[in-house]
């Protein structure tokens, strides 16, 4: 399920995936403080959502400024439980939906930045650098086509260099992933939990991923 978020000036705030229907608090937390009113798109391709499960999603709407609320599916049980909840659905065919996507993420900002923690389920992509100032936790996955810095811990899977770029880096405070990728080259987290006080930076030396420390040198 995809969920494009934007304001009524057509200025596209965010586009981000919900695997796990659970645990997206925090992800719309961080909207709760726009005054402006948004509307939002759900894309779902081949996916059936129950009216239950909607209806949970549905209430951490309410709780953001959303003013327009639609759902996009080839799926007619999702569209049936989108309009048992008078919410505006559509079926629309696959390629169509996965133009409309193809659409919006090229219209995302490069860089983004994302403050709170990355749950369980939660995807974040970013076209540019990536900067999460908060923890990414197990079960997440985040991407991005240059850099990726975590301003808190790193314990899910991390994609740096997605274009193929091996000049990409992952850093964070607290660095213990399930896995690292950058470009092509793919490694495993370290089964013990690092030692040290100071940031750490991933980065491909060799054809090989390999953890250093992330220290900012004085030149003065």
């Amino acid at each position: 399920m995809e969920i494009v978020l934007k304001n009524t000036k057509s200025k596209y705030l965010e586009i981000f995936s919900l695997l796990d229907l659970d645990n997206i608090h925090e992800t719309f937390k961080r909207f709760s403080s726009i005054k402006e009113p948004l509307e939002a798109k759900i894309f779902a391709v081949n996916e059936s959502i129950s009216s239950h499960q909607l209806s949970k999603l549905k209430n951490h709407f309410d709780k953001i400024n959303i003013c327009s609320l639609c759902i996009y599916s080839n799926n007619r049980e999702t569209i049936l439980s989108g309009k048992s909840l008078k919410i505006d659905s559509a079926f629309v065919k696959e390629q169509k939906i996965k133009n409309k996507l193809l659409l919006f993420n090229s219209k995302k900002k490069d860089d983004i930045l994302h403050k709170g923690t990355v749950r369980s389920g939660e995807r974040i992509s970013s076209n540019g650098n990536l900067c999460i100032i908060g923890d990414v936790n197990p079960g997440a996955i985040v991407s991005a086509k240059k850099n990726i810095y975590v301003w808190g811990k790193l314990l899910g899977i991390a994609f740096a260099g997605k274009s193929g770029n091996k000049n990409a880096s992952i850093a964070s405070l607290y660095l213990n992933p399930l896995q690292l990728r950058i470009a092509d080259v793919i490694a495993i987290g370290p089964k013990d939990k690092p030692k040290n006080c100071y940031p750490e930076i991933a980065v491909i030396d060799k054809q090989t991923i390999i953890i250093k420390p992330h220290l900012i040198e004085n030149k003065n």
